[in-house]
């Protein structure tokens, strides 16, 4: 219904939204399901290039968001391994115009007023050269930034993520660099992407368009774990927009808020079923440690 409404309303909801998301904690780290470019150009009878360049245009306007909300760490699934089954025409089309995009961040004025750090996730080694050489330039270029971080996953597949995690693991302890039982969940996560760098941090909100409620083997271990609040929408990547992002903002912080309200009314139920005498010993054991 929004989609019909005229645009000065639709400017006054999005400020309003955006006024109500400010005023509680935002997610530190989104990680997005770009979903439904192919589907965008068939609905408009183009070819399938078309729906990747109109996305591409999107994440761009996603990355703005998420700089000016505070966000530190956002994560796209830009090319999966699965997607190496396309034709070669989609495939070279599309790493062209990855490649683009990372060459114009380069020079963006905005990377550098923003202190965004650009890293690529995946098997790297699967992709053109000419496409490697200019992640690597991008990865170079803007590692002395920290303030936000943008990741992109291409030649990503969450599993296969785990199991190079794993053979790594394996060889240290083969050589000795590392003991068994000194593995943890810490020693997993710093062996995930990027190779070579810190850890990511866990996935507070994931984001999937186009009407499919899965994640695709999207950063299983970052996700799963930490329990992250998951937004489905029905626009395609190129129809996404400014009130769809901060809508699955407020579903973080709407599940926030339900869990420090579950947190709370556990520790009163607990103090409730102690009884007075177990509360007087444990007050009594606080003053003989202090």
């Amino acid at each position: 219904m929004l989609r019909r409404i005229p645009r000065i309303f639709y400017k006054g909801y999005e400020r309003l939204l955006t006024q109500e998301v400010l005023n509680a904690d935002v997610p530190r780290h989104v990680a997005i399901i770009m979903d439904g470019n192919r589907r965008y150009a068939r609905k408009f009878g183009q070819m399938t290039s078309f729906g990747h360049r109109i996305g591409a245009n999107v994440t761009e306007k996603v990355m703005e968001w998420s700089s000016e909300l505070g966000i530190e760490y956002l994560t796209i699934y830009a090319f999966s391994t699965e997607n190496f089954n396309r034709s070669d025409d989609e495939k070279d089309k599309l790493f062209d115009l990855i490649k683009l995009k990372f060459d114009e961040i380069v020079v963006d004025e905005r990377t550098h007023e923003r202190k965004m750090r650009v890293h690529a996730i995946g098997d790297i080694e699967k992709l053109p050269e000419s496409l490697r050489d200019s992640i690597k330039n991008v990865e170079l270029v803007t590692s002395v930034y920290d303030k936000f971080n943008l990741n992109v996953a291409i030649a990503y597949g969450g599993r296969q993520e785990i199991v190079q995690a794993v053979r790594e693991i394996a060889s240290k302890v083969e050589l000795g660099e590392l003991e068994p039982e000194d593995i943890n969940e810490d020693t997993i996560s710093n062996h995930l992407y990027p190779a070579g760098g810190s850890a990511l941090p866990d996935v507070d909100l994931i984001i999937r368009t186009g009407g499919d409620e899965r994640v695709s083997n999207f950063l299983p271990w970052q996700a799963n774990g930490s329990e992250c609040a998951a937004y489905f929408c029905a626009p395609f990547w190129p129809e996404f927009r400014k009130i769809d992002f901060l809508r699955s903002i407020r579903v973080y912080q709407a599940r926030m808020k339900e869990r420090r309200m579950h947190t709370t009314i556990r520790a009163a139920h607990f103090l409730k079923a102690l009884g007075k005498a177990e509360i007087e010993e444990v007050r009594q054991h606080s003053k003989v440690k202090n």
